[in-house]
């Protein structure tokens, strides 16, 4: 009995020998340990083995970000108005030895010193741009709390302002400065839009009138040119009712001979010159031929005797005798 009594004490030493030996560190976490009271090292995520009875984790950090409401608090703008802000603030551990002894409460110290950089911050501007300057605000906060920060071994990463309340005297101002403006800007817009319509207006009117006076002007155009070609042909008709008749056409005798006696020649006065292909009228009588003879044609000249070489003489020549419609050799 008294042996497994024994062997139950020995065991539940080792199970506590143990658990003092073996440190496991989860992850984003960071242990800090002590030797006899002295820092002496940071254990990161893993298995550590400490020395039992000297070492011991003094402080644990997590280097997760973390998350903290500024509270609400009241700050004056440099127009003298009392507004309530409050906001949201993110940091990290980034030195764990710094976090565990550069400070008692790293958390509580960055929240006091957003809530005093905030509050210096909107004392210099005024109650309109504290709506329209968030985002430097912001910035100047955690640019100042991240500066004091470091040496704490802290990371100041974003701060935003939540929420603006404002007096109720202060709202109902602001209602009505946002009634004015909105009353001012219809009115403007009306006027515009009426300014725009008369000048629409004109500028079709204007339009309209040139387009009136380019067709008056068009028709006065055309209208003259009418004119003008009735009075060209008007003209015209007269001169040729003036031009006198053309004489009448007068043949001469066909039986006029030459002195020589070698041809006689049949012609007729015209006063506009024979075509072959087109002859104009005679008013000579047709010639009678006998059976035996030929029609000369203009074009064509007569061909020599083909019974003789010899060439006729003047005086043994045929008579021709010629005319508007043509030529006619007779023996």
């Amino acid at each position: 009995m008294a042996g497994l009594i024994i062997s139950a004490l020995i065991a539940l030493g080792v199970v506590i020998l143990l658990f003092m030996v073996i440190r496991i560190v989860p992850q984003r976490q960071v242990y800090v340990v002590e030797r006899l009271g002295k820092y002496q090292t940071s254990l990161e995520a893993g298995l550590h083995f400490l020395m039992p009875f000297i070492d011991r984790v003094a402080y644990k950090h997590s280097q997760k970000e973390i998350v903290r409401d500024v509270p609400r608090q009241s700050c004056i703008t440099k127009d003298n108005i009392e507004v309530s802000i409050d906001g949201v603030m993110y940091l990290q551990v980034i030195d764990p030895k710094a976090a565990s002894y550069g400070v008692d409460d790293y958390v509580m110290a960055a929240q006091q010193l957003a809530q005093t950089t905030l509050r210096s911050v909107i004392g210099k501007i005024d109650l309109d741009k504290t709506f329209e300057e968030r985002g430097e605000i912001n910035m100047e906060v955690v640019r100042a709390v991240d500066e004091a920060a470091q040496p704490w071994g802290v990371k100041v990463l974003r701060y935003e302002v939540a929420d603006i309340n404002l007096p109720v005297s202060i709202k109902d101002a602001m209602e009505k400065q946002v009634r004015a403006e909105r009353e001012r800007r219809a009115v403007v817009a009306e006027s515009e839009g009426e300014r725009q319509a008369a000048i629409n207006r004109s500028e079709g009117d204007r339009q309209a009138a040139i387009n009136r006076s380019e067709g008056e002007k068009q028709e006065m155009i055309n209208i003259s040119e009418g004119e003008k070609m009735k009075q060209i042909n008007e003209a015209r008709a007269r001169q040729i009712e003036r031009l006198p008749p053309p004489p009448p056409k007068v043949c001469a005798s066909a039986g006029a001979v030459k002195e020589d006696g070698a041809k006689k020649r049949s012609a007729c006065a015209s006063p506009s010159s024979t075509s072959p292909r087109n002859p104009p009228l005679c008013c000579c009588p047709r010639p009678q031929r006998h059976r035996h003879q030929k029609v000369l044609k203009p074009w064509k000249k007569p061909r020599p005797d083909p019974s003789t070489n010899k060439k006729r003489r003047h005086g043994d020549a045929k008579r021709v005798s010629k005319c508007k419609t043509g030529t006619v050799a007779r023996s």
